[in-house]
């Protein structure tokens, strides 16, 4: 059986699906999101379920689902109920599978929580930030410190049996201290996985124009270095496992969604902007609203772009997903995939990187020695382009 041939039979076990919905759009923020009314959530719900009547059987049971946005618990409680007692009724489900709903702070109820329960949603994460006010009023967030801590405890005692909190750092007068204070603050709250992010200037988003114009004051990469190795130390000495660059995550509640991604696995998509990767093909929804609503009433799935992804370009997926993960890229799994270990497709890149001490060998796998994580995207580029697979 050639590449070809393994990839049509790579069976998708994992969902995505997109809620574009937030109460207001944060300043970083390049996702795509709307503010709409009650109607237009009722309405987009609807199509949601509709484009599901129009996706292929699955060919195996979900092992995992997530409901990103935007943010999903958004919509009303009855509009989650309508959505997820859908989702059960056209999509079979591993017994294990792990259901994962985004969520920000100031859109939870214990009423919406217990929705989500009752549908076998069993993750939740919150998009936390930081936990000062006034930095996330800086950076645009509907919600203050005190409505994370509520969330979270309300979450846990409705019986959420993993609960992640997102933070960032390099944000506009954040300090070491701050983050510092944020990450106490997180490690005093019943949650077992941390999401640590830097500041990104996304173009076109409030913050990129403001950041032209010099208004904008960043820590700096040194400081912006200081603040992951502070996260890093303060999670792994409180027993949490550093899994992923950004990821932390206590023993067993790693993400497991996430972690088909970082090892390139296959996963279907479902949803306004959301894109997906099946069958050796990426490919991308419909991005504007209205024409998303369109495309389901006149009965035609709203997929938008289609790319075929050549051989040498999913290598190459596989090598610098699977080294962001602290397990590294299994050499046997590549082999399995490709038919040729990773040094005779990659001529000469191990050797190189091993030699500078920029990679290390762990078993079958290769991996970036933790000291290098700062610097993973300069790693990554040694890998692009220089895949010869035939």
């Amino acid at each position: 059986m050639d590449v070809e041939d393994r990839e049509e039979h790579r069976a998708p076990e994992s969902l995505y699906v997109h809620i574009p919905f937030c109460k207001s759009r944060c300043f970083y923020c390049d996702f795509t999101t709307f503010v709409k009314s009650p109607a237009a959530m009722e309405a987009y719900v609807d199509a949601l379920v509709a484009e599901w009547d129009m996706m292929e059987p699955l060919e195996a049971p979900l092992a995992t689902a997530y409901f990103g946005g935007g943010t999903p618990t958004l919509l009303s409680a009855s509009l989650l109920d309508r959505l997820l007692g859908a989702m059960r009724e056209r999509f079979a489900f591993r017994r294990d599978a792990e259901i994962t709903f985004e969520s920000n702070p100031d859109s939870i109820t214990r009423e919406k929580l217990r929705v989500l329960r009752h549908h076998g949603v069993n993750r939740i994460s919150f998009g936390a930030q930081a936990f000062q006010d006034h930095l996330l009023q800086a950076i645009g967030r509907a919600h203050l410190r005190d409505a994370i801590e509520q969330a979270v405890w309300a979450a846990r005692d409705l019986g959420f049996a993993h609960v992640n909190v997102d933070l960032m750092f390099g944000l506009p007068d954040q300090t070491l201290r701050d983050v510092e204070e944020s990450v106490a603050a997180v490690l005093r709250l019943p949650v077992d996985h941390v999401s640590a992010y830097w500041l990104k200037i996304e173009p076109g988003t409030p913050f990129a124009k403001w950041h032209e114009m010099g208004l904008l004051n960043l820590p700096g990469e040194d400081a912006e270095a200081d603040m992951y190795q502070l996260v890093r130390d303060a999670l792994i000495e409180a027993g949490f496992v550093h899994y992923e660059i950004s990821n932390f995550a206590r023993p067993g509640g790693e993400a497991r969604h996430n972690l088909t991604y970082w090892r390139n696995e296959p996963y279907l998509a479902s949803g306004i902007g959301a894109h997906g990767y099946a069958r050796g093909e990426r490919y991308a929804m419909e991005r504007r609203f209205a024409a998303y609503l369109a495309a389901v009433r006149e009965g035609r799935r709203p997929v938008s772009e289609r790319r075929w992804i050549p051989v040498e370009e999913r290598a190459e997926d596989q090598v610098i997903l699977g080294l962001r993960l602290a397990e590294g890229v299994d050499g046997h799994r590549f082999v399995e995939r490709f038919g040729r270990p990773i040094e005779a497709v990659f001529p000469g890149v191990a050797e190189r990187l091993l030699a500078e001490g920029l990679l290390e060998r762990r078993g079958t796998a290769y991996r970036i020695p933790d000291a290098y994580w700062p610097v993973a995207n300069a790693i990554f580029e040694r890998w692009m382009g220089a895949a010869d697979i035939h």
